[in-house]
C-alpha cells in the first residue's frame, strides 16, 4: 500500500497530479525486475507512505532525526522490521525540489518521479555512500525511471547527488 499526504499545498498548485505522480513512481521502483532481483524474488515488498511539505518540515526532520539544520529535497526513514511489512516513510520538500527542478532545467514532474524512486531504493537498502554503492542505485534509478519515460537524471550532472570523500 502507498499512502500519499500533502501536507504543503505548494505541490497540489504546482502539480495537481502529484499524488498520481508519486504513486506511479513509487509502485514503479517496488515492481522493477531490477529491485526485485536485487532483494530477493519472492520477498513481499509492503506499504510506504510518503509525505510531501515544506521545505521548514523537512528542515525539522533533518535536524531532529539526521542532526543537520538544513531542508533537503528527499529524506527516507526506513522502518525496522514489522508485521505489516511496513518499509518506511519519505518526506520531500517542495521548496527544494521545484528549485533544484528549475536550477536543472528540467519539469517538476519528472524530478518528483526521480526522488520518489530515490527514496524507494533507500528503503530498499540502497544508498549512495561510496562510488560503487552510487553507481548501483544510480543505475536502478535510470532504469526505472526509463520506464517510466523520465530522462536520465543523472546526464550532465544533472540532479547528482553528495557523495562524501572516502579516503
Amino acid at each position: 500500500m502507498i499512502d500519499i499526504e500533502v501536507e504543503d499545498p505548494a505541490w497540489v498548485a504546482a502539480l495537481p497530479e502529484a499524488e498520481a505522480i508519486v504513486r506511479r513512481a513509487a509502485e514503479a521502483a517496488l515492481s522493477s525486475s531490477f529491485v526485485a532481483q536485487a532483494t530477493g524474488e519472492g520477498r513481499s515488498l509492503g506499504s510506504i507512505t510518503f509525505l510531501l511539505t515544506d521545505d521548514e518540515s523537512v528542515r525539522e526532520l533533518n535536524g531532529r532525526f539526521r542532526g543537520k539544520d538544513s531542508a533537503t529535497n528527499v529524506l527516507s526513514f526506513p522502518a525496522p522490521a514489522n508485521p505489516e511489512d511496513h518499509l518506511g516513510d519519505v518526506a520531500l520538500a517542495y521548496g527544494v525540489c521545484a528549485r533544484e527542478a528549475a536550477e536543472q532545467g528540467k519539469p517538476l514532474s519528472h524530478h518528483l518521479q526521480h526522488l520518489t524512486v530515490h527514496g524507494v531504493l533507500h528503503l530498499l537498502g540502497y544508498d549512495h555512500i561510496g562510488d560503487d554503492e552510487a553507481e548501483a542505485m544510480e543505475g536502478l534509478e535510470r532504469a526505472v525511471l526509463a520506464g517510466l519515460g523520465v530522462p536520465d537524471p543523472y546526464a550532465a550532472g544533472e540532479g547528482e547527488h553528495e557523495r562524501p570523500r572516502t579516503s
